[in-house]
C-alpha cells in the first residue's frame, strides 16, 4: 500500500499490486509460455498462463506481437505515448486471440489513464481466458477509477477466488468497500492487510475511516493501530493527527519542510491534503474537507491514490449537482 520507498522517494502505489513472480523488463519463461504485460511505466514480458492460451495464434504472430510490444515499450519510455498505443495496437492486430497481448495494451491504457479503453481490453482478455487473475485485478482497479464501485468489487472477489493467498494484499479492495458504504468489510480488509505490512500509515488511516463511518471517530481512534515509523513524509504527521496528537498545520508544515525535488514536493503536498480532507470529512467538517480534497485533486500525480481522490471529488460534485437539481 505504500506509495514510495522508505527513503521518501516515490515508486507509486501500484508497485504493491499483486503480480506474477517475474516482474520487470526482461523476458522470463515459465511452463513454456511468455506473458506480455505492462509494468509500471514500461511494457514487459513475464511468466504467464498455460500453453493452451496460445493455440489460437501461430508462433509467427506471437513473435510479431512481441516485437510490436518491445517497440511500444521503447516509445512509452521516450514519452511518445500516441506512438506507444499505436504500436501496442499493432501487437493486438498481430495476435488478436492472445489474451496476454490484450492485457499488455490494457495496462498501457491504465498508465495513460484511459480507463474505458483499459476496461474494454480487459473484457476482451477475459473472454479469451477467464482464469487470468491479473486481468480481473486490473479491471477491478480500472472500474473503480470509473466510479463503478460494485463492479470493481465483483472483480476483486473473482481475483480472490483465483489467488486466495493474495487476498490480504488487496488494499484497493478495502478502498472500494469504503466507497460502496461497506465499512465493516473495508475495516476487515485493512486489518488483513496489516498482517502483510504493519508499518503503513495509509492502511491504518483507511481502517480508521471505515470504523469512523461505522461506529464514530472516537471509537475509531480508540482502536487505532500503532505505527512504528513510516518514513514517508508527511505520513507520521498524518498519523499523529488521526491519533489526536497533532494539528493539521503540522502535516502541511512537514510537507513543505526540507529540500526535495519538485516532483517529491508535489507528492508530499498531495498526500497531506488528501488525508487532511479525509480526516475533516470523518469528523464532520465538510467545508475544510472539500478545501483539502479539491486542493489534492489539483496536485495530479501518477499514483493510484490520485485516482481515488478524483473519484471522491467527482462524487462530491455529483452530490452538489443533485442538490442543485432539487432546489425549486
Amino acid at each position: 500500500m505504500k506509495s514510495w520507498k522508505a527513503t521518501g522517494h516515490f515508486r507509486g502505489r501500484a508497485a504493491r499490486t499483486p503480480r506474477p513472480a517475474a516482474w520487470g523488463h526482461a523476458v522470463a519463461r515459465h511452463a513454456g509460455a511468455a506473458m506480455l504485460v505492462v509494468v509500471g511505466t514500461a511494457i514487459a514480458f513475464c511468466c504467464g498462463p498455460p500453453p493452451m492460451m496460445f493455440a489460437a495464434d501461430p508462433q509467427e504472430k506471437l513473435d510479431a506481437a512481441r516485437k510490436w510490444l518491445e517497440d511500444a515499450r521503447a516509445a512509452f519510455a521516450a514519452g511518445k505515448t500516441e506512438e506507444a498505443v499505436a504500436l501496442a495496437s499493432r501487437a493486438v492486430e498481430a495476435a488478436p486471440n492472445h489474451a496476454a497481448v490484450r492485457l499488455a495494451r490494457a495496462r498501457l491504457y491504465s498508465q495513460l489513464r484511459d480507463h474505458q479503453a483499459a476496461v474494454a481490453d480487459c473484457d476482451a482478455c477475459l473472454k479469451l481466458d477467464e482464469t487470468l487473475a491479473e486481468a480481473w485485478h486490473l479491471r477491478a482497479c480500472e472500474r473503480f477509477k470509473l466510479n463503478r464501485i460494485e463492479e470493481s468489487l465483483a472483480d476483486f472477489d473473482r481475483f480472490v477466488e483465483l489467488r486466495p493467498h493474495q487476498e490480504r494484499e488487496l488494499w484497493q479492495r478495502g478502498i472500494a468497500y469504503y466507497y460502496a458504504g461497506r465499512y465493516e468489510a473495508g475495516a476487515r480488509q485493512f486489518e488483513s492487510y496489516q498482517t502483510f505490512d504493519d508499518n503503513d500509515v495509509e492502511n491504518v488511516v483507511w481502517r480508521y475511516l471505515c470504523q469512523a463511518r461505522a461506529a464514530g471517530p472516537e471509537q475509531a481512534r480508540r482502536q487505532l493501530y500503532k505505527v512504528r515509523n513510516d518514513t514517508r513524509v508527511p505520513m507520521m504527521e498524518i498519523y499523529a493527527v488521526f491519533a489526536g496528537q497533532a494539528q493539521p498545520e503540522d502535516v502541511l508544515a512537514a510537507a513543505e519542510a526540507g529540500t526535495v525535488p519538485p516532483e517529491e514536493r508535489t507528492v508530499r503536498r498531495f498526500y497531506a491534503h488528501l488525508y487532511l480532507g479525509l480526516y475533516f470529512e470523518a469528523h464532520g467538517d465538510a467545508a475544510q474537507a472539500r478545501q483539502h480534497l479539491f486542493e489534492a485533486e489539483k496536485l495530479k500525480i501518477s499514483h493510484y491514490m490520485w485516482d481515488v481522490c478524483r473519484v471522491h471529488c467527482d462524487r462530491l460534485r455529483a452530490d452538489d449537482a443533485s442538490q442543485t437539481d432539487r432546489v425549486p
